[in-house]
């Protein structure tokens, strides 16, 4: 038992060795929780200060956007779009059978509800500082992409939706609070692979463009554009930004149809993608260095579904070539289809259309992207990490 005196000196010999040791306990508890190594970072770190998500994107991501937008064809509110999805909300615009990436991702960090779309009229008030999504379908890095579809929000327009939804919150929340919520706030951004199969490879119509324009100028053009958005993004307050590359677009199920046999992959489209990857990741190690403060984690999605296809029996799928869900025109039928068939075991399958994996493939990319140690998947950290930096 420990006897403490009524004396001064000995009292306050006391209080300051107690203060000592607990400084001393502070700041080992503090090093541990910024340790970039630590697989799971201490969510105590800043855990009173909201942690909303913001989400940029196409079809992807996109969380029904394109519903509320008329003159367009990227609309997907219908069945079976939907058919898996939580609660029963079907036909919510998801371009798969139940959740996306970024739907597993916000329950994997504790979001409470759905990130919701930019667009629904509900997306209003004290709903929007818990984070927004402005995704849309058809959308691309470059303006002129997805014009085949007619009307979306390119990331132009994203940007310009999001600096409506910034100025809200500036105007409700005191000047510090505003600045310190976007701060924290995590960053999604999911682009670039609409730029190469709605505009540069589009069947037909591009082969004036390809004959014009090689593909290094092509991903020359992407980047310079990326650049001035993330820019911008950075400009209006956004510090953690995870930056989805482009995935192996050449092996998705309409390309195999299309333009091979169906046992290979689109090597141009593949090459291309692979171009713009390198440059993307380059560009993201140079804003992270040039911009104060700004954690731009790059996330390899080629890397992450490339792995998926080349092991596909051994995460449970059967198919990695075809989608689940075959719609009117679907060329991986060989002729029109007069109703959409739908595979009764979507987690058996890679993709769930021509050209979007399922949630069964977004379950275990989302948990490669969270728990990523090495830097195979992700750079310099993991979405985690990030999320709780």
């Amino acid at each position: 038992m420990i006897i403490i005196t009524s004396s001064y000196s000995n009292s306050h010999h006391a209080h300051l060795l107690l203060m000592n040791v607990l400084l001393m306990v502070l700041a080992v508890f503090t090093m541990s929780c910024n340790s970039s190594s630590s697989a799971t970072p201490c969510k105590s770190n800043n855990i009173d200060q909201p942690r909303a998500i913001f989400v940029f994107g196409d079809s992807l991501v996109d969380p029904g956007n394109n519903n509320y937008i008329s003159g367009t064809l990227a609309k997907n509110n219908f069945f079976p779009f939907g058919i898996d999805f939580p609660s029963g909300k079907t036909f919510t615009g998801r371009v798969t059978n139940g959740r996306t990436i970024v739907d597993i991702i916000g329950e994997e960090v504790g979001v409470k509800d759905y990130i919701p779309p930019y667009m629904d009229p509900t997306t209003v008030g004290d709903v929007v500082l818990r984070g927004v999504n402005y995704a849309s379908g058809g959308a691309g890095i470059l303006n002129d992409t997805g014009a085949i579809f007619g009307n979306r929000f390119n990331m132009d327009a994203q940007l310009d939706n999001f600096a409506n939804t910034r100025n809200y919150i500036i105007s409700n929340i005191s000047g510090v609070g505003s600045k310190k919520l976007l701060e924290n706030a995590l960053f999604v951004i999911v682009k670039g692979s609409n730029d190469f199969i709605d505009n540069y490879f589009t069947p037909i119509v591009s082969i004036p463009k390809q004959k014009l324009v090689p593909p290094e100028m092509f991903v020359d053009s992407m980047i310079s554009k990326f650049r001035l958005q993330l820019t911008r993004l950075y400009e209006m307050d956004a510090r953690k930004i995870v930056v989805a590359n482009v995935g192996p677009v050449g092996c998705i199920p309409t390309e195999r149809a299309l333009y091979t046999t169906g046992d290979s992959c689109r090597s141009a489209m593949n090459n291309a993608a692979m171009l713009f990857n390198e440059k993307l990741k380059s560009l993201l190690m140079e804003l992270n260095s040039n911009l104060v403060e700004s954690k731009f984690v790059y996330v390899d999605s080629y890397k992450v579904l490339s792995h998926i296809l080349d092991n596909y029996l051994s995460y449970g799928f059967e198919d990695f070539k075809t989608g689940c869900v075959k719609l009117l025109a679907d060329p991986t039928l060989g002729m029109a289809s007069p109703a959409p068939l739908v595979c009764k075991d979507r987690s058996k399958h890679v993709f769930w259309d021509v050209a979007h994996p399922t949630e069964a493939t977004y379950a275990i990319f989302a948990k490669k992207v969270l728990e990523d140690r090495d830097s195979t998947y992700t750079y310099p950290m993991n979405v985690r990490q990030l999320y709780y930096s």
